[in-house]
């Protein structure tokens, strides 16, 4: 995960649960087994691993953006647009009338090979 410096915690939050899902949705790989407790309550299943949130300018977020798609990484985008929209198909529309290199992004998830991942975020930093 990669998300821009300037977001209010809401949106860091709200960008965070979005961009995920679409991992989640596409590699089922990465998601574990439902939980179930001691009195046989079940729980849905979440995700097998941590997920790593970072942090970075939006000339970063940029940068980063165009690197994930040079190295073909699957990755799932989050534009300031998306935050005036109300729903799904809206916020597709609102990604696709603008061009790859004027998307205003303010996340990015990102899954693949860790060192291939690890060079599309190099020099970002840990959300804190």
């Amino acid at each position: 995960m990669l998300l821009r410096d300037d977001l209010a915690s809401w949106q860091r939050l709200n960008v965070t649960a979005f961009l995920v899902s679409g991992i989640a949705a596409t590699r089922p790989e990465t998601v574990g087994e439902a939980y179930e407790d001691a009195d046989g309550t079940a729980y849905l299943p979440m995700f097998r691993q941590p997920v790593l949130v970072f942090e970075g300018s939006k000339e970063f977020m940029a940068a980063a953006h165009g690197r994930a798609l040079s190295r073909e990484i699957p990755h799932s985008v989050f534009t300031q647009d998306l935050f005036a929209t109300g729903n799904d198909r809206d916020n597709r529309a609102a990604v696709r009338a603008v061009p790859q290199a004027e998307l205003d992004l303010v996340g990015l998830a990102l899954y693949g090979p860790k060192n291939a991942v690890d060079k599309v975020l190099k020099g970002a930093k840990m959300h804190p």
